[in-house]
């Protein structure tokens, strides 16, 4: 299960695709996915739901949150293995949602996609009333596609950040911030204060 859940690293959890690929119960599947997320080895983060007026996705992804035991899992010994691997960017993308997180606190956290493609990797609502859309890169020279800016209408965000690999944040047109894992949990722990 482990390495089935590593090597969907960021994908649509699919209880009953793993419970038929192990030979086992869709329920023992869900109690293992459950005993796991209890443990804190894997977050299982929830679709964003509101009324919208279009067909959202309900599956929940799934990360293993520790990079370090995907790569293991996966048998990716280096750096180069690593960027070598399909994993790559989901291993980035679980590594930045768990470092945005931490940083939040006590915050609502879901991904938003329709079934049509539109799509924010992190949607944060704060008790302030608040919503931040984030989306992930690893890329040194990020953009965003046309459904993230569908996505920021539907949700009201207040703030959208592009998170990437850069060394020094920018800003983007259309109020889109660009930074490194590190400058967006400093503007989460800014709004904690």
């Amino acid at each position: 299960l482990w390495t089935m859940l590593a090597h969907t690293q960021g994908g649509l959890l699919n209880q009953s695709q793993l419970a038929a690929s192990l030979a086992i119960s869709g329920q023992t599947v869900a109690r293992y996915i459950d005993l796991l997320c209890d443990l804190m080895l894997v977050r299982r983060l929830p679709a964003w739901h509101g009324n919208v007026g279009k067909r959202l996705v309900r599956a929940p992804k799934v990360y293993v949150r520790d990079g370090g035991i995907v790569h293991a899992l996966l048998g990716l010994g280096s750096l180069e293995a690593v960027l070598s691997h399909p994993v790559a960017g989901a291993s980035w993308e679980g590594f930045v949602i768990e470092q945005l997180l931490a940083a939040a606190g006590n915050v609502e956290a879901s991904f938003y996609r329709t079934s049509h493609g539109a799509e924010a990797d992190l949607v944060l609502s704060f008790r302030n009333g608040e919503t931040w859309i984030v989306e992930i890169k690893r890329s040194s020279a990020p953009s965003v596609s046309k459904g993230f800016h569908l996505v920021a209408a539907d949700v009201g965000a207040t703030k959208k950040l592009l998170v990437a690999p850069v060394s020094t944040a920018y800003p983007m047109r259309d109020g889109i911030e660009v930074m490194n894992p590190l400058s967006a949990a400093a503007k989460l722990l800014e709004l904690e204060k």
